[in-house]
């Protein structure tokens, strides 16, 4: 299916019989998007990999690593993460009415709080977590506001909840899911406590994975503050590519858009 939405001119042969009608001028096609989606596309294959291999090559696989952290961390990751999604949901607009830092401004915050979590260990690298979450939320809210959208808005201050559901740069590909395209965007208070109880458990792998990494003994005193700049370098990502989709599906609607979404992306499935 064409992104163009525009149709050719009517059929005027009337005008022979109706020598004062007005013939009608062809309506103005809208503009192609397919090489916008082709890109989108690229940068989605582009956003997770090379991290995964790093770590890997270096220590192992994650799956053994996660296996190594003990069961009462794994339950605190998962405690912890969906305070600090509670918390960050709160203080993210606050941060908004601060100074803007610019792009860099986040990946700095990132890497020198993922820096001071990784110097003492897992203790730190689990109390350092509501910061790191917050600082990510922040990116994605200037990536919802690039795009034309209100973050203070509910329904797109829960879409920005819904990125961290984008899986982690550590993990192997499990599909983009594309549903939020033709989704109604409306969201009220209570159902924002249960889209973080939906998020919160698929973050708290993510971060799971992170802290096992960083438990990666070859990866040394950097590996808090690096993990965190792949961590906010992919999130943003996705936030990017999933509301520039949101308003290429707002102008052209959402099926044309997911048809051509999921052409671009070729044998990469679509959840």
């Amino acid at each position: 299916m064409g992104l163009a939405g525009g149709r050719g001119p009517a059929h005027i042969g009337a005008m022979d019989h109706a020598p004062d009608a007005t013939p009608q001028l062809p309506a103005i096609a809208a503009p192609d998007r397919s090489a916008e989606i082709a890109a989108l596309a690229r940068r989605y294959r582009r956003a997770n990999g090379p991290v995964m291999t790093l770590v890997n090559r270096l220590g192992g696989t994650l799956e053994g690593k996660m296996e190594a952290l003990p069961e009462g961390v794994k339950r605190q990751i998962e405690v912890v993460t969906e305070r600090a999604l509670l918390a960050a949901h709160g203080l993210a607009g606050v941060g908004a009415k601060g100074p803007d830092l610019g792009r860099n401004g986040p990946m700095a915050a990132a890497m020198l709080s993922g820096a001071v979590g990784g110097a003492g260990g897992i203790v730190t690298s689990v109390a350092e977590l509501p910061v790191t979450v917050t600082v990510i939320l922040h990116a994605i809210r200037q990536a919802a506001a690039k795009e034309g959208f209100d973050p203070d808005d509910p329904a797109i201050r829960a879409e920005c909840l819904r990125v961290f559901t984008a899986g982690s740069p550590l993990a192997a590909d499990d599909g983009v899911n594309t549903s939020f395209l033709s989704a109604r965007l409306t969201v009220t208070g209570p159902a924002i406590q249960r889209v973080i109880a939906t998020v919160a458990p698929k973050l708290a792998t993510a971060l799971g994975q992170k802290l096992a990494a960083q438990a990666v003994p070859v990866l040394g005193a950097v590996a808090g503050a690096g993990l965190n700049a792949a961590f906010l370098r992919y999130y943003r990502e996705m936030a990017e590519i999933r509301f520039a989709l949101l308003r290429l599906a707002a102008q052209h609607g959402a099926e044309p858009i997911l048809d051509a979404f999921a052409r671009a992306l070729g044998p990469k499935r679509l959840a």
